[in-house]
């Protein structure tokens, strides 16, 4: 049996792309695995304006994740607490065939410094192993109140060296 090997381009962010990330922060479920998310994500300033940050900011690398020609999310490194740190955000509509994995793969292809970490709540079992995978470990713990829950959750500190 072969595995299907799945079409996932990285680029950079272009405008457009913004309204299908907040159509994807839309999704309740999202949220709550996403966790540090808007405190209201259907808030359109809000998420225009840190989007700005984001895109305007030299020291943040960022793209969008493209399958069979759709925007399913994006992936960005950030500096935080000294190391750079991943993050990523795919549809849930994609949840589950690899399209995050496989995003997560190209980027790291070409965002090469080591250490980088990530953080995790520690109940989103799906991005741990879409971590855990690329050989991240977990090096430590946080605790944080997390906007999707209303409350205060614990999250993995997990590091590829």
């Amino acid at each position: 049996m072969t595995r299907e090997v799945l079409t996932v381009e990285l680029r950079p962010v272009e405008s457009a792309d913004l309204d299908r990330f907040f159509e994807h922060q839309q999704d309740p479920e999202a949220n709550l695995m996403a966790a540090f998310t808007a405190k209201n994500p259907a808030d359109r300033g809000v998420f225009d304006h840190h989007w700005g940050l984001i895109l305007r900011d030299p020291d943040i690398t960022v793209r969008t994740i493209e399958h069979e020609g759709q925007v399913v999310g994006s992936v960005l490194v950030y500096p935080n607490e000294g190391f750079p740190e991943i993050s990523f955000w795919t549809d849930k509509a994609y949840w589950g065939q690899g399209i995050t994995t496989s995003a997560v793969d190209a980027f790291l292809r070409e965002f090469t410094q080591r250490p980088i970490r990530a953080r995790v709540v520690t109940d989103n079992i799906g991005s741990q192993k879409v971590l855990e995978r690329r050989g991240f470990n977990v090096v430590g713990e946080a605790e944080g109140f997390a906007n999707a829950r209303a409350a205060v959750v614990k999250e993995y500190i997990m590091e590829l060296a």
